[in-house]
């Protein structure tokens, strides 16, 4: 075939925790075995490239050049998408969190649909992935966190956005 260029990606693990899993703008794509192609992130996707099925690849785009990378540390990559659970980036345990919450003085609005939250952990944990916090919150007390907000906070305390209905949960 004319024309055709071979690519050769680089490999994901060689840019070892600054590979930007978590980057909005990261593409995944998976590369079946019969040569079929689709894109994202799934556990279905994961467990083929486990199996050796399939291979995922990540397109990291710049600003004047994207570059393609092959997904060959298959562990980093279900800790970073979440797929498996990574304590050490989430900051989390998976454990029934020990949690005192109080409304955040910045509630000027005392009937909006989010209300921030100030969280102070007594069991050790600390918030370094939004998404995980709110999926264990989700899990243990029923609460609704915005992910589409950032925290704050550090130690043991942080203020978040919670969907006020689900907090008398």
């Amino acid at each position: 075939m004319r024309g055709l260029i071979a690519l050769k990606p680089r490999n994901a693990a060689a840019a070892g925790k600054d590979f930007p899993y978590g980057l909005p703008t990261t593409c995944f794509i998976e590369v079946s075995s019969d040569g079929s192609v689709s894109q994202g992130i799934d556990v279905q996707a994961y467990e083929r490239a486990v199996e050796g099925t399939s291979r995922l690849f990540a397109v990291w785009p710049g600003t004047y050049s994207s570059d393609l990378f092959a997904i060959d540390d298959l562990d980093a990559y279900a800790r970073a998408v979440g797929i498996v659970h990574d304590q050490e980036r989430t900051g989390l345990a998976e454990h029934e969190h020990q949690i005192r919450w109080q409304p955040a003085d910045l509630d000027s609005n005392g009937h909006g649909t989010y209300i921030y939250v100030v969280v102070h952990f007594e069991c050790g944990c600390a918030i370094r992935d939004l998404r995980a916090f709110a999926d264990q919150m989700r899990a243990q007390r029923g609460w609704d966190v915005a992910t589409s907000s950032g925290w704050s906070g550090s130690g043991d305390r942080f203020t978040v956005r919670v969907r006020r209905r689900s907090l008398s949960a």
